[in-house]
């Protein structure tokens, strides 16, 4: 399937431009909106998010859109916060996410030296084969900013180390996630993206 028709989810976030812009440089044209029909028609879909997972929930609910979205058959992407929300719940609020993949979105720990939020770049760590991965290699480098992740399950296909061992990437069925931001991960998170639309 050819990138010819992007959607990206209008759900809030100061990142969406930037993400826009992203796609530009890869020669794809995007449109961001909260329109069911043209969301469902989109040949590839992604779902940014900053802030706050209830406050996102509670956009997606306005929407309608929290039921729309698990029924999508096409390539779907979250990123940051639009990762957690793919998954069923998120300690941020004792929120209810969209529960497409298992797993609990947490507060990620403090340890010494590595306060939180996890702002910066941090290496990938490849944890099963994926094609939303390939062109990368081991260890390349994320830009990360973020308070809450996923631990490491059956979806995850790359990890990070904050501390501990979170998800960085993760693959279940049509729906793909990033934690860190691709749109601000240089050639990394270029050739993820570009690796998104390819499918």
């Amino acid at each position: 399937m050819s990138a010819s028709n992007v959607v990206i989810i209008a759900n809030g976030g100061a990142n969406i431009a930037s993400l826009q812009f992203a796609l530009q440089r890869l020669g794809t044209t995007s449109a961001v909106s909260a329109n069911a029909r043209k969301i469902r028609e989109a040949s590839h879909v992604i779902l940014p998010g900053v802030g706050a997972a209830g406050d996102a929930m509670l956009r997606l609910r306005q929407m309608n859109l929290d039921t729309l979205i698990p029924s999508l058959q096409q390539p779907v992407l979250g990123i940051c916060l639009g990762m957690q929300l793919l998954f069923e719940a998120s300690e941020e609020g004792e929120v209810q996410c969209l529960g497409i993949i298992s797993g609990r979105a947490a507060r990620l720990m403090y340890y010494p030296g590595h306060p939180v939020p996890h702002m910066g770049w941090n290496t990938l760590k490849f944890e099963r084969p994926s094609a939303l991965l390939n062109g990368l290699r081991q260890d390349d480098y994320a830009y990360f900013v973020h308070s809450y992740a996923l631990p490491l399950g059956p979806a995850t296909i790359a990890s990070s180390e904050y501390g501990a061992s979170f998800s960085a990437c993760v693959q279940w069925k049509n729906f793909f996630g990033a934690q860190f931001h691709p749109e601000r991960s240089a050639k990394v998170g270029a050739r993820l993206l570009q690796n998104f639309l390819c499918f």
